[in-house]
């Protein structure tokens, strides 16, 4: 399986509710950016993915705890790490962090689907880099970004 990725970002004022905290469905956003990032890490993007392998990704479960708040303009990491890997889905463990303390943990189950919306399965590339038979690992970003 591959290692953790990590993910920086900021909280921004549109992030935010009326009470100066990150409303709790934009965790699901920075979560998303997290999974994102970790494919770009290693050379994949969901551009790619869709017009030369034909399929997409959809959320089919994901199921958040949120631990402690985050606030406008804190500087947040997004760690995220495959976990399982079956025919048409992928598990991944994410995590929120702000100085290293947890704030929101995620299980999110990724399903490949086809154009049509058909389940199908993961493509031979993306299963050989998350299997770990590609030699490729996931870099923290700052490193992806040298």
């Amino acid at each position: 399986m591959l290692p953790l990725h990590r993910h920086n970002l900021r909280v921004y004022y549109d992030d935010t509710d009326s009470a100066g905290v990150v409303y709790h469905a934009n965790y699901l956003k920075f979560a998303e950016r997290g999974r994102t990032e970790m494919l770009r890490a290693l050379g994949l993007d969901q551009r790619s993915l869709r017009d030369e392998d034909g399929v997409v990704f959809a959320v089919r479960r994901c199921h958040v705890e949120y631990l402690l708040p985050a606030a406008l303009d804190d500087a947040l990491e997004v760690e995220s790490q495959v976990t399982e890997v079956t025919g048409a889905t992928l598990e991944v463990a994410q995590s929120v962090r702000r100085d290293g303390r947890e704030l929101a943990r995620l299980a999110v189950t990724l399903v490949c689907l086809t154009h049509q919306g058909r389940a199908t399965r993961w493509p031979a590339r993306l299963r050989a880099l998350v299997d770990g038979k590609s030699g490729a690992r996931v870099p923290h970003e700052a490193e992806a970004r040298r």
